[in-house]
């Protein structure tokens, strides 16, 4: 029996305080020491998404930084699943999975099928399928490991996954913008995706905010620019398709430190033909 998706809890702290800890360095072995604390504070009960949630919370607020998403910005996501209903989704960054348990959740609330937690860093990843399996999520999450785009393209390949309903960006900041375009490319994304970019404002994403602004006429002059360049024999230029027509809206929050951030939430709405 689905379960309302999770609401991540609400701190006692006012809103001018923060949740965790401030920002500072991690993969430092916290992420481990989490899973450990999170099984201990969950205890034997398994099925409860909001239970695994709160416990990641409390680590981030007691002991130390983690690098998630974070309740507010969680909040603006899981309302645009609600609203989007997507059947599947791809978040390319999965850390120790905070997204993937509240999104993974808000997902099968919707009636959706499938989401893909696609992590590099191997350690992370169990980390995520063991969180993921906690709260009872291991039927609708699956966990890939690897790069982001190789990993999506071997998941094309092997035909289970087609066009992406909805994409969460939330990996390395400085590849949104060419993962996106491979994207394009590959017929990953098209009309009708949902794209979710995080950090947009902290650290910040000119680029990628750019690119997803930009009209289609400036987005085509842009590719003959780059285009040429490739003929010319550059290498790393990835094109995209400039005709696909997104609608963007950024969507104001705050990290879980305290920090303003803010989500860029875009939509592909159509395909404007020469």
């Amino acid at each position: 029996m689905a379960v309302n998706a999770p609401q991540p809890e609400e701190s006692k702290l006012s809103i001018d305080q923060p949740l965790y800890k401030a920002k500072e360095e991690f993969n430092d072995g916290r992420e481990i020491e989490l899973l450990h604390f999170v099984h201990s504070a969950c205890g034997p009960e398994r099925g409860s998404p909001q239970k695994v949630l709160a416990a990641i919370d409390e680590y981030g607020r007691t002991r130390k930084y983690l690098m998630n998403i974070g309740r507010d910005k969680a909040k603006l996501v899981m309302d645009q699943i609600k609203q989007a209903k997507p059947e599947v989704m791809v978040e390319l960054g999965g850390y120790v999975g905070y997204s993937a348990i509240a999104f993974g959740a808000a997902l099968r609330d919707a009636g959706g099928r499938r989401y893909y937690s696609i992590e590099l860093n191997p350690e992370f990843a169990a980390v995520i399928a063991s969180l993921a399996d906690l709260a009872g999520l291991s039927d609708v999450v699956k966990v890939v490991v690897g790069s982001s785009f190789a990993s999506l393209c071997r998941l094309q390949k092997e035909r289970t996954l087609g066009q992406i309903d909805m994409l969460l960006l939330d990996h390395v900041k400085s590849e949104y913008t060419r993962d996106l375009k491979r994207c394009e490319e590959a017929g990953l994304v098209g009309v009708g995706t949902t794209l979710i970019a995080d950090n947009v404002v902290y650290p910040g994403n000119p680029e990628y905010l750019a690119y997803v602004a930009s009209t289609v006429e400036q987005k085509r002059e842009a590719y003959k620019k780059a285009k040429a360049l490739g003929d010319q024999g550059s290498s790393e230029i990835v094109l995209g398709k400039p005709n696909l027509v997104y609608e963007t809206e950024m969507k104001k929050s705050r990290e879980p430190n305290g920090q303003p951030d803010a989500v860029e939430i875009t939509i592909c709405t159509g395909i404007e033909l020469e």
